[in-house]
């Protein structure tokens, strides 16, 4: 089965050989921290009790969530990973005919079009790759769900805090429910100033997707949840799809990763500091930065070293990244990486500059 995702190291091609270096994986924008300390201690100390059925409910994981928001815990919905609840939202609300950014995450309209919903793409084109007003006429009576991604993937770009209060308020005047996926907005250098957040109460229209995936580096344990501005939308969603979808595993480690504020802020530290060395050699080296604000970069390659052949090339000397050919509009010439540690940023563009040398593409005069 083919996986249109970043981060799958399964795939024979990608496993090193044995004697092999490890290979680096900048296909998966995951903090470069690892799993936090408490996450680690609450792992290894409470291991024994994983026998048990986890609860279903998530009491214990909600009211920590809640009080980390502000917000009451009947408004929290918790699952196995924000994609797990992408489709336990879609498959609540049934829509008829929803509207979706293109390039953005494509679960989205995966989900979508699994319940024969008509899915309506507001595309979004080069250079700039940004969301502009004409999205509040795509937002009409008939609109059941909107989706929309801030910052969005895989083009790292932020839409106007002013002009995403608009969306949502277009969508409640439309009676359209908006999923805002905000799943890197803690990785931002200002996460107060792109969010939805502080109006959720008086948004009944509105869902927030958040995630501990990238921020806590849980990607194999699997932990999302939803903010919602109607508990009662909450409560349906909650009751969609099979029961224990969260384990105690994850569950634990999301209590213990709340409690992390020191790592959040070293986090955010890192990825400034490291995005921008990483978009200034980049762009030294002839690529086009056209996006990233939080831990990963969207960019294009130069004409003469566009294809697949990059992928392949980067893949033969040990590193894996996220090609975006299959996204709506873009082609094998653009990619995503992560942004990770300080030294494995600097071995990929250690290999990058050996590339250059090799190859015919040329460095901006």
């Amino acid at each position: 089965m083919y996986h249109d995702h970043g981060g799958d190291i399964y795939v024979p091609r990608h496993i090193p050989g044995p004697g092999s270096p490890g290979l680096l994986d900048f296909s998966a924008n995951i903090s470069p921290l690892g799993l936090p300390p408490r996450v680690v201690e609450v792992l290894t100390r409470e291991a024994r009790n994983f026998d048990r059925y986890p609860d279903p409910r998530c009491g214990e994981l909600r009211e920590a969530l809640a009080k980390h928001h502000g917000l009451e815990a009947d408004r929290i919905v918790c699952g196995n990973g924000a994609a797990d609840l992408i489709y336990r939202i879609v498959y609540r609300v049934k829509p008829k005919k929803a509207l979706v950014m293109a390039p953005s995450f494509s679960e989205y309209e995966k989900a979508l079009r699994e319940v024969g919903c008509v899915v309506e793409r507001y595309e979004l084109t080069y250079p700039h790759f940004r969301v502009d007003e004409t999205i509040l006429g795509k937002i009409r009576s008939g609109t059941d769900l909107v989706f929309f991604c801030n910052p969005n993937n895989p083009t790292g770009l932020l839409a106007d805090p002013e002009l995403v209060r608009r969306i949502s308020q277009r969508c409640g005047d439309a009676g359209a429910l908006l999923a805002a996926d905000e799943c890197f907005n803690e990785l931002l250098d200002d996460p107060a100033a792109h969010t939805l957040l502080g109006g959720l109460p008086r948004s009944p229209h509105l869902i927030i997707l958040r995630a501990f995936t990238k921020r806590y580096a849980m990607a194999g344990l699997r932990l999302g949840y939803i903010l919602c501005g109607s508990p009662e939308i909450a409560r349906t969603i909650a009751e969609t799809g099979p029961p224990w979808s969260v384990s105690t595993p994850a569950q634990r480690a999301g209590i213990a990763a709340l409690q992390e504020t020191a790592y959040m802020e070293e986090l955010r530290r890192m990825v400034k500091a490291e995005r921008t060395m990483m978009k200034a050699a980049l762009a030294d080296l002839g690529f086009e930065v056209l996006g990233g604000e939080a831990n990963y970069l969207f960019f294009r390659l130069p004409g003469a070293a566009a294809g697949a052949g990059f992928f392949h090339a980067l893949l033969d000397r040990g590193i894996l990244v996220r090609s975006c050919a299959n996204y709506p509009g873009l082609d094998d010439s653009y990619y995503r990486i992560a942004v990770k540690s300080p030294a494995e940023n600097r071995t990929l563009i250690a290999v990058l500059r050996d590339m250059q040398k090799e190859t015919p593409w040329q460095k901006p005069s």
